[in-house]
């Protein structure tokens, strides 16, 4: 694979040479211990923004195979092409890469959906926390994102079956400082609607330590912005620091880290959700009724549970066993009407809050002896998490996970075999403490025309210290060996085939003592209740390729995945063990790619079908048992040195296997489910609960997966008019989707517009993007398997952003 090359100015052939070895030198790769000039002069960094995929990616089987020749469905998104697009969130990758749709987690941006289901998020090729909605991924401090549906490579250890995306800190440019004759680095300001403002500070080069050369690189990220919705904010801090180091010819250190410390809120959406409300804006206003007996200006559990608001009878199905007379007094609405709501007034009151502080530290340690390489690589990550939402729910995590994994690699190569080698040992501890409360968790008591107040803010067991549903204390020990190969014959045919074993020992305590006693394990007068267990199981992969003369490379792989069934937090409760905490799922695949047109045009086509094994087994927040079916599309041309385009295209249907085996799942009920109430006032000072029902005669017929489209059609296209200016454009365009299981309510399909202009000088930048720029009006579903009949996302209107930076 080759990028065209375009004439450049001298200037702009320094500043090339240097970014080129930067994003080249990934702390993760595998590499030489020197990088001679002439193999710098080798990489160009050309008028493709970085968007061809002819660059070495480890992070999908660790061989150092480009996007192209990897037999698996695979994007990367360059840093040229996130700060020509002004990305900002991982929500935006959608746009550049197809199977990433992502429903709304409450607002916040934490991990990709990747086909259908909650993906993971990798730091240098290592797996980190989990991370669904706890903080915003800082996409800004990457330098390059790579996204790899379905599961990992067998070296990687335990993965989730739908993908990851690994997230490559601007840090790890620290490799490429050590060839750099001086300092380099920048500085920036990005202003923008709703009093949007980061400041970012970067600073690489060489230096030497003890007569050793040494590579360093550091960023820090400063934010404090408003946001459209209202009692929203982002305040947060972003350092990174990384080191590479020669200590000998055959030794060579990387280490260094990131501390993002973190300070928002998360964000419902609106309430009272109805098909009207969505078509119109008509939002039905009203009070709740008093429930503070005490009158300390909060609900408290023991208030709550007073008293029925859930209906005279348990559950319901929807759209015909809840009638007028179900309903309780307490649970109807006072001073009734209606209203046209805006899309800023949102179920956030001024105290709710999300604060995450997470830390993550890295040491590799890179040995060549004779045809060998051998990497130990440590690395811990932890979080220390707080959420609030006076609706009714709160949550803590304070976790924390280290990994130490040792790769053996080598290679052979005869007169047309080359065959390269990985064997690897690993061991991970994770240790959690997760406490959450949801039992009384309204979300529509609050009218969204008034500010939060004792008819809705309820006593959080964060604050009081008790009444929690789940408070877990524990740790899990996984000890495995991975062994992988990748043989390649000049004649066109690549195998890969790898294979792992974990065992892990799983230790977790219920402290019944701080639950609810109607959350208890049955019998349980207030003791903590321990368990533990030791699980274990295989993983493989094999894929097959084969290089046409005329560009094509087609493909199959088949894997098999084990799986770690944990939390928010990365706990794992006392029931969860007792139900299953390890998985396997599996994974077939089979597509074709292609560079054609001088290597100028790279497409990519795939057809999958993946499917966890053990319908009973699951986490709903962040591992869903599904089907998962689709096809997925995505082309990158550089047509010539002023035009790049791409485009891309992702059918999908995903099936929940539990609703399906089950004939039925659960959920919070919304105004559109209970057809035979005459008056959903009624009922929007309580919550009603049921069963939606699946199969003819039901709105979900066959437990689609609801908040996933069927079809999304994505295209990009940037112009470089060679004067220094460029211009942008990207389109998504999303299908009609289901806001709730129960198929109740429709949000319409949109079509999102952004474009841009940037202008570019010899030492300054500046970019201006406009998003959402037709003002579409467009929601997402919010956690929709479960809440998706109350609550919905509205999405952000017309909005700008304008960046500043200095380069030295």
């Amino acid at each position: 694979m080759k990028n065209t090359t375009f004439e450049l100015s001298p200037l702009a052939k320094a500043l090339a040479m240097t970014t080129a070895v930067a994003l080249s030198s990934q702390a993760f790769a595998q590499e030489e211990t020197e990088v001679k000039e002439k193999d710098v002069e080798k990489i160009q960094v050309t008028g493709s923004l970085g968007s061809l995929p002819g660059q070495d990616v480890e992070s999908v089987f660790g061989f150092g195979k480009s996007i192209l020749e990897t037999p698996r469905s695979a994007s990367t998104i360059s840093q040229e092409q996130m700060e020509r697009f002004n990305v900002s969130d991982i929500d935006e990758l959608v746009a550049f890469a197809p199977g990433t749709f992502t429903q709304s987690f409450f607002g916040v941006a934490g991990s990709l959906d990747v086909r259908g289901t909650p993906g993971e998020t990798y730091f240098r090729g290592v797996k980190r926390l989990d991370n669904p909605g706890n903080y915003p991924t800082p996409i800004g401090a990457s330098s390059r994102i790579d996204i790899v549906r379905g599961p990992a490579s067998p070296i990687y250890g335990p993965s989730k079956i739908g993908g990851y995306l690994n997230f490559n800190p601007k840090s790890a440019r620290a490799a490429g400082g050590q060839y750099l004759d001086a300092p380099t680095g920048a500085l920036s300001y990005t202003t923008g609607s709703w009093n949007k403002s980061i400041l970012t500070a970067e600073v690489g080069g060489p230096t030497s330590v003890a007569g050793k050369e040494m590579g360093y690189y550091i960023y820090g990220e400063l934010e404090n912005s408003d946001s459209y919705y209202e009692n929203t904010q982002t305040d947060q801090t972003i350092l990174q620091a990384a080191f590479n180091i020669d200590i000998t010819d055959n030794l060579r250190f990387e280490f260094g880290g990131m501390y993002h410390d973190y300070d928002g809120n998360q964000v419902a959406g609106w309430n009272r959700l109805t098909q009207e409300l969505i078509d119109d804006g008509t939002y039905i206003t009203g009070t709740a009724q008093s429930l503070d007996t005490d009158g300390d200006g909060s609900i408290s559990h023991e208030e709550y549970g007073a008293v029925n608001i859930a209906g005279n009878s348990f559950f319901y199905v929807p759209g015909s066993s809840f009638t007028d007379d179900e309903a309780t007094e307490l649970m109807a609405l006072e001073n009734v009407g209606t209203t046209t709501l805006s899309g800023s007034q949102v179920l956030v009151a001024p105290d709710d809050q999300l604060g995450n502080e997470a830390i993550t530290f890295y040491f590799d340690t890179i040995y060549y002896s004779d045809n060998w390489e051998i990497r130990n690589q440590f690395f811990y990550d932890s979080y220390d998490n707080i959420n609030e939402n006076a609706y009714g729910f709160s949550q803590f995590h304070d976790s924390w996970v280290v990994e130490d994994k040792l790769v053996f690699a080598t290679e052979y190569e005869n007169d047309s075999l080359l065959a390269q080698l990985q064997i690897s040992p690993s061991i991970r501890y994770t240790d959690f403490l997760h406490g959450d409360d949801f039992t009384y968790e309204y979300f529509n008591r609050r009218d969204l025309t008034m500010p939060s107040s004792a008819l809705d803010r309820r006593l959080l067991s964060t604050r009081s210290g008790m009444n929690y549903d789940n408070y877990d204390d524990g740790n899990y020990l996984d000890i495995g060996l991975g062994v992988m190969t990748d043989l390649t014959w000049d004649w066109g045919l690549n195998l890969v085939l790898g294979a792992r074993y974990d065992t892990i020992d799983i230790e977790t305590t219920s402290r019944q003592d701080l639950i609810l006693p109607s959350a208890r394990i049955e019998g349980n007068e207030g003791t903590p209740v321990s368990a533990e267990d030791t699980v274990g199981g295989w993983s493989w992969n094999a894929s097959i390729s084969y290089e046409l003369p005329f560009g094509l490379i087609p493909y199959i792989t088949a894997a098999e995945q084990a799986t770690i069934i944990a939390g928010q937090g990365a706990e794992i409760g006392v029931e969860q063990l007792e139900d299953g905490a390890f998985d396997t799922s599996d994974l077939f695949e089979f597509g074709v790619k292609g560079s054609l047109l001088d290597d100028t045009l790279y497409f990519a086509l795939s057809s999958f079908e993946m499917e966890r094994t053990d319908f009973s087994s699951q986490n709903t927040v962040t591992n869903n048992t599904t089907n998962n079916k689709g096809t997925e599309f995505e082309l990158r041309w550089v047509v010539n040195e002023n035009l790049v385009v791409s485009a891309g295209y992702t059918n999908i249907k995903v099936i929940n296997l539990t609703a399906r085996e089950n004939g039925s799942q659960f959920g919070f009920l919304g105004a559109e489910d209970l057809s035979s109430l005459t008056d959903p006032s009624l009922v929007f000072g309580g919550n009603v609960i049921g069963l939606n029902l699946i199969g003819e005669g039901f709105a979900n017929t066959d437990a689609r997966k609801a908040g996933i489209p069927e079809n999304v059609y994505t295209v990009t296209a940037t112009y470089d008019f060679q004067n220094g200016y460029a211009a942008n454009v990207s389109v998504v365009d999303v299908d009609e989707v289901a806001s709730g299981f129960s198929a109740a309510v429709t949000l319409p399909s949109y079509t999102l517009v952004n474009a841009g202009l940037s202008y570019q000088a010899e030492d300054w930048s500046f970019n201006l993007t406009v998003k959402n720029l037709t003002d579409e009006r467009y929601f997402r579903s919010n956690f929709p398997d479960l809440f998706g009949s109350q609550v919905v996302l509205p999405e952000l209107p017309r909005h700008w952003n304008a960046k500043f930076t200095y380069s030295f």
